[in-house]
């Protein structure tokens, strides 16, 4: 039985998609918050069961009988993680797998990466094996850039730096693989990211030619963005929150591009222009 959390979930139900053209849908549980967003899952043959970080007794009959178990990483707090993790090995799963990030830093000015090398050493120390993902950085992020700009003809925001951006759909597939052919990733992965390192005046520059409409890439002092964000109704502290993203990656944190992940596809990653063109 192989245990997918946050089933409902963009990068979750990615997965439960790909296991379900890999093995009997009867070998695969989701566990959620929300039984009834799974309902579709629950008819096509896998076992469905209400699971909450924050609820240790849900996460122990959602997890029951467990081979192994993904724990799709949820906000910037590795203590709900430590949860999932407790409870997949008192459910008896010989293997953990975990979302983490290519950026996983405890040193990190973007609070998600001090969280996941957490999550990781959590991990070291459980006494089963795991393997720790460690994802690039989600296509899904520019995308939300440009649906922006798009509306006013600038992409303004921080000083950023180049990003291996990656797409949702490729992690699922690196996850289904993780989780059905053994051995093939094992311990702390390398960074499964796409192919090239684009910064946001790159993005600009792509869905410019996308569109046919013209995309001006703004720098936006960090002080003025925070500001700006907060008259916009954005809480203070989230924006500083989110700060932190392009503090880390002006510092080169989400930079690296490797081959791992293509290796495992069999195939070129998917490219971030292919992904905005499909928005």
């Amino acid at each position: 039985m192989i245990i997918i959390t946050g089933a409902t979930g963009q990068l979750g139900r990615g997965v439960v998609e790909r296991l379900l053209a890999r093995v009997p849908a009867d070998r695969i549980g989701v566990s959620v918050r929300d039984v009834s967003r799974a309902e579709d899952l629950a008819q096509r043959g896998a076992r469905v069961r209400q699971g909450d970080f924050a609820d240790p007794a849900s996460l122990a009959y959602a997890f029951e009988g467990a081979s192994q178990v993904l724990v799709v990483s949820g906000p910037a707090d590795a203590r709900p993680h430590r949860t999932a993790i407790e409870a997949a090995r008192a459910a008896g799963a010989g293997r953990i797998v975990y979302t983490s990030h290519m950026g996983a830093n405890p040193a990190s000015p973007f609070l998600p990466m001090p969280s996941h090398a957490e999550t990781e050493q959590d991990l070291r120390a459980c006494g089963v094996a795991f393997t720790a993902l460690r994802n690039g950085f989600y296509a899904t992020t520019a995308l939300h850039f440009v649906r922006q700009a798009l509306e006013t003809g600038t992409l303004a925001a921080p000083e950023d730096g180049p990003v291996s951006w990656t797409a949702h759909a490729d992690l699922a597939e690196a996850a289904a693989v993780a989780l059905t052919e053994e051995g093939r990733l094992d311990g702390i992965t390398p960074p499964l990211t796409g192919s090239e390192s684009l910064d946001l005046a790159d993005v600009a520059a792509i869905a410019s030619d996308l569109t046919g409409r013209e995309i001006t890439r703004v720098t936006v002092p960090d002080d003025e963005w925070v500001a700006g964000m907060v008259s916009r109704g954005v809480p203070e502290q989230q924006a500083r929150f989110l700060l932190g993203m392009f503090e880390a990656g002006r510092q080169g944190e989400f930079a690296e591009v490797g081959p791992a992940l293509g290796d495992l596809l069999g195939r070129k990653p998917t490219a971030l222009r292919d992904v905005l063109a499909n928005r």
